[in-house]
């Protein structure tokens, strides 16, 4: 078995001994997944690379990664199910369904929130499958080795590396990586050939920087680096300004490994034994897969790549779920690839985007998201999960739309469904409302938003494992239809949010569009950097209403009974440079949420057009009930649980408060 040891570094009774339910107290396990693959197996043959990779006397080709294991201290009480979570530049992702907080410290414990995932009996694994997280204590990672030239040295080739700053000030330098991952050196610092360009939007082609403006370096001359992981530049790299450098690298990682960690951790928790040191073994009859943004775009690549059946010829993974990936998937099977890097603007391999045939009318190329996996006879249930921030990014409509005649692209029932979480941003949103937020220190025009789909995704996780537990379909796909009017163009709905007080809507917004990366993409090499950029795609959106909420997707009940128009998108503010580009535009993606007046005489003085609180409900009391019928409406048609009815109830009746005091 390709996973040869399971390494337990630590052991301990998860939550002080917790009872959970029925299903009791949980172990939670530390260690390091050593894993070895043969790189001349078919089950392989999709990883690129992999044959310049080193190898052992046996002829594998070793690697290792980091994994916690949450699982039920008496396995026969779980339900049979083990969630993968694709984690998130090495952060936890899944303890989304307990509504835990995500947090960005990577020494961050473990914590049980709701219980959710542990009351319904799920092993939870946080795998390791990124080749450039930088080794600090608490992320989890993989190590993974270098691809080699025939003379054993690493290989050299080009790279874009693609920078954006955040802060009000002006930075002298930016680290040769995205979001202070490992870097790609320079191979040769004096590089004339390199080129840097910037923009001011996405869609743009840059204006070329020329080379005496800047060095590699992480400062002036004063203090070199041995090996520049650094670019440097005398005039400072302007806020909200977009840099691209191109450059030859040297050295390259087998990242497409990661796609073999998972699958091979899946296939040992569901087929390894006792003696094979399998802590789950006998008790597990089902794998699914989380993964959101980043790795959610991960699963996406993982689906075209093909890779899901193991060295075995055995099924890995049975139920995906792709989390606000859009219709993007990104540098994980890459040369020189960056899987760090979440500039869904210049990422390759964009198209095919729906699990479906699709065609480019301009190109003639056609092809499905899913066409190897179901070519390698063990394609797993898929639920798209996408929030309105996906879409106003250009790319999330993409993946059910037909192209040439712009109408829907049908779904295969029986393994997909789709669906648009409405009004709300790319991550969970935070209560009280922040101007800056914390996480991050961005700031919008907007307050941030603060819905909290949490409850929709628990749905979507139980809806997935009843499928492909027994065969339950869940409820149809619910996104903005071309054919009923419910999706427009975003440029055609943007103008309808002018008529807030005081707010001025972006003239140009941006759209996925068509990069071609050179002969060779589909081999994994990126020949043309930057890429020629081509036509760009439709970018369609949800249509709104008088209350300029979305009417289409799955709402809320905050979104059914609002107390504010709630967007996936916000500007960013004049301070942080570029007050035109949404905030986040590189992939996080931050959303609004702009209160209704309170009363009648506010909304009079102001000229909202929304009418306030006080005239839509006549009580407190009033309100909630109405957002009770909302939830129960909601948990008749299988997109939320009854349990969650209540939560939301008590946590919007905080929002009331505060936004009618």
């Amino acid at each position: 078995m390709p996973l040869v040891q399971l390494e337990i570094t630590r052991q301990e009774r998860f939550a002080s001994g917790m009872e959970f339910g029925d299903v009791g107290t949980y172990e939670l396990l530390h260690g390091i997944a050593h894993y070895e693959v043969d790189p001349k197996h078919p089950a392989n043959s999709g990883i690129i690379d992999l044959e310049l990779a080193p190898t052992n006397q046996r002829g594998q080709v070793e690697f290792e990664s980091d994994f916690v294991l949450l699982h039920p201290t008496d396995p026969k009480r779980g339900n049979g199910a083990v969630l993968y979570d694709v984690v998130n530049r090495g952060t936890k992702t899944v303890l989304t369904f307990n509504s835990v907080p995500r947090s960005q410290d990577p020494m961050m414990p473990v914590e049980p929130g709701n219980g959710f995932l542990l009351r319904n009996g799920y092993t939870v694994v946080f795998g390791g499958w990124q080749a450039d997280v930088p080794p600090i204590p608490g992320l989890i990672g993989m190590r993974a080795p270098e691809a080699l030239d025939e003379q054993g040295q690493p290989i050299e080739g080009r790279i874009l590396c693609w920078f954006q700053e955040q802060e009000a000030e002006a930075s002298q330098w930016q680290m040769l990586s995205h979001k202070d991952h490992l870097p790609h050196p320079p191979a040769d610092p004096e590089e004339v050939e390199a080129r840097m360009f910037v923009k001011d939007h996405p869609n743009d082609t840059g204006q070329l920087i020329p080379r005496d403006q800047w060095r590699f370096a992480r400062r002036g001359t004063a203090e070199q680096e041995p090996e520049p992981h650094h670019v440097f530049m005398e005039s400072g790299f302007q806020p909200g300004r977009i840099y691209e450098l191109v450059y030859t690298t040297r050295g390259s990682r087998v990242i497409g490994l990661g796609f073999a960690a998972m699958r091979d951790m899946a296939s040992f928790l569901k087929y390894g034994t006792n003696k094979e040191g399998n802590p789950c073994a006998g008790s597990l009859t089902r794998a699914h897969a989380f993964g959101q943004s980043q790795s959610g775009r991960f699963l996406r690549t993982y689906l075209y790549t093909g890779i899901n059946t193991d060295e075995s010829g055995r099924q890995a993974l049975d139920g995906l779920i792709p989390h606000v990936a859009g219709g993007m998937k990104g540098e994980f099977n890459l040369r020189f690839g960056q899987p760090s890097k979440d500039i869904c603007y210049v990422l390759p391999g964009l198209f095919p985007c729906s699990d479906s045939t699709q065609i480019d009318p301009l190109t003639g190329i056609q092809g499905a998201l899913l066409d190897r996996t179901r070519q390698n006879g063990h394609l797993p249930k898929v639920i798209f999960t996408n929030t309105s921030a996906e879409y106003w990014r250009g790319d999330a409509a993409l993946i059910h739309t037909n192209l040439v005649n712009r109408t829907e692209l049908p779904e295969d029932v029986e393994f997909v469904r789709r669906y648009h979480f409405s009004g709300t941003q790319h991550g969970v949103g935070a209560f009280p409302l922040e101007t800056i937020r914390s996480s991050d220190g961005w700031r919008g025009q907007q307050r941030f938003s603060c819905m909290d789909y949490s409850p929709l995704l628990r749905s979507v996780l139980r809806n997935l494992d009843q499928w492909v537990a027994d065969g339950t379909p869940p409820p149809p796909s619910r996104h903005p239809r071309l054919q009923d009017g419910t999706a427009q163009e975003s440029k055609n709905v943007m103008p309808n949010f002018a008529k807030l007080p005081g707010f001025n809507p972006p003239e140009r917004l941006a759209r996925a569009q068509r990069l071609d990366y050179g002969p060779e993409l589909d081999q994994g090499r990126t020949l043309t950097l930057p890429a020629t950029q081509g036509e760009q795609f439709p970018a369609f959106v949800s249509a709104v209403n008088k209350d300029l909420n979305e009417i289409a997707g799955i709402p809320l009940p905050e979104l059914s009974v609002p107390l504010a128009t709630f967007t996936g998108w916000n500007l960013r503010h004049p301070e942080r440079g570029n007050p035109d580009l949404f905030h986040g535009i590189s992939g996080g993606l931050a959303g609004s949420t702009i209160p209704f007046p309170a009363t009648r005489k506010q909304r009079e003085s102001s000229g909202d057009p929304r009418l306030s609180i006080e005239e839509r409900y006549l009580s407190r009391e009033d309100y909630l009930q109405k957002l009770r019928e909302a939830g129960k409406a909601l948990v008749a048609e299988g997109y939320l649980l009854e349990e969650d009815i209540e939560r939301i109830v008590q946590r919007t009746a905080k929002i009331w408060d505060a936004f009618t005091s």
